[in-house]
């Protein structure tokens, strides 16, 4: 099928709340899509002479009051995002390409900034659609996905409660109340009274530069330590099978075929894509990069030597760990959700904690921002 119906809901306790769908239409040469407020329309912006320039279209849907469902239409796209907004509009300009500028929630000088706003993310193609929320980026809106496909088989991914973001924000505070690391300084105070939303680590250093330095150090050595005498084995779950590599005498986790690691910083590691990680041409190293950062941020290399480390319940249970990604994992009522880049990275046979849903044949998709009906559990019936 070529569309795919989008039943928005609205589960917040405000009746202005709006929606837009973005991404790069795979049909028409990958071009930039949006989709009009009618939710049918869709548009296809040109090049604009000069930068930040506004849309030409009114791309806001309306979603009504609480409890309300906008049934919307989309073609196959790539790189696309579900946004929301609850009691204002986003601001989408165009720079010449042409190319969307999005909110941000790093620019103090975006005009989004103090707005409450969140997104989902999903691939529309001929094979599959596939769905995900997110928090890699911030905690804001809660969103739920619930896809049902043409043999009436439904998978479901609940997201937050509608006090999930100050469920985060009570965990950051006593996280840093415990140990000083400065988790508190993630959340975004609201200007008219409460929470805004939490930044991730990696956006909270994108801030403040100096926020988590040398927090994961002492761990990074007990780890340095750990692999001198013995291996760590890390598969691949590809051609390449499980690669053991070793600490060398240079200091280096060394896994053989130029495939070597200096110890991250914690800024290396909330990214998961800078220094050590840093993702180059060669595939192999790439597929050491995710599950070894995603073990660096689980905080599972000290208590087991084969990774992906098979059991979630494993995860975030040393001192030193990414905070922000169990509480945002707690705070879920199905306690899944991609907290941090690589949390996806899933053992053979384990559990994705990534929140996400897929189908080769995809009738329904609803999107509910707000976490008014949100319930725990996932559930996928097939």
């Amino acid at each position: 099928m070529a569309t795919v119906n989008i039943a928005l809901q609205n589960q917040t306790s405000s009746s202005t709340v709006y929606a837009y769908i973005t991404g790069q239409a795979l049909d028409n040469n990958n071009a930039l899509f949006l989709l009009q407020s009618d939710g049918k329309t869709y548009y296809y912006p040109t090049s604009p002479s000069s930068t930040c320039s506004a849309l030409v279209q009114d791309c806001a849907i309306p979603l009504g009051a609480p409890g309300n469902t906008t049934t919307v239409t989309v073609p196959h796209l790539a790189g696309s995002r579900i946004w929301f907004s609850v009691d204002g509009t986003l601001t989408f300009l165009l720079n010449p390409g042409p190319a969307l500028v999005e909110p941000s929630v790093t620019n103090p000088s975006d005009p989004n900034m103090n707005l409450s706003w969140d997104f989902c993310e999903f691939t529309f193609n001929a094979a599959e659609l596939f769905v995900n929320i997110s928090y890699v980026d911030f905690v804001c809106l809660p969103i739920s996905l619930t896809l049902v496909n043409t043999s009436n088989a439904t998978q479901y991914v609940s997201g937050m409660a509608s006090t999930g973001l100050d469920t985060v924000c009570q965990g950051l505070t006593a996280q840093t109340a415990s140990d000083g690391a400065g988790w508190s300084s993630l959340i975004v105070p609201n200007p008219s009274g409460g929470n805004l939303r939490a930044l991730s680590p990696n956006n909270g250093i994108v801030l403040n530069s100096s926020l988590f330095n040398g927090y994961y150090q002492d761990y990074v050595k007990q780890v340095w330590s750990q692999y001198t005498p013995q291996q760590l084995s890390i598969d691949t779950q590809a051609c390449w099978g499980t690669v053991a590599g070793q600490v060398d005498s240079s200091s280096l986790l060394d896994f053989g075929n130029s495939l070597t690691f200096t110890q991250p910083s914690a800024a290396d590691i909330f990214s998961c894509s800078t220094g050590p990680f840093a993702v180059g041409s060669n595939i192999e190293l790439g597929a050491l990069i995710a599950r070894l950062s995603a073990a660096f941020n689980r905080s599972t290399l000290l208590i087991d030597s084969v990774e992906p480390t098979a059991t979630a319940s494993q995860y975030y249970q040393n001192a030193i760990t990414n905070h922000y990604a169990r509480i945002v994992h707690a705070a879920n009522l199905d306690g899944i959700g991609y907290a941090f880049p690589y949390d996806d990275v899933t053992p053979t046979n384990g559990v994705n904690q990534s929140g996400a849903v897929q189908d080769p044949s995809p009738q329904l998709l609803t999107v509910a921002v707000g976490g008014g009906n949100a319930s725990s559990g996932l559930t996928i019936q097939k």
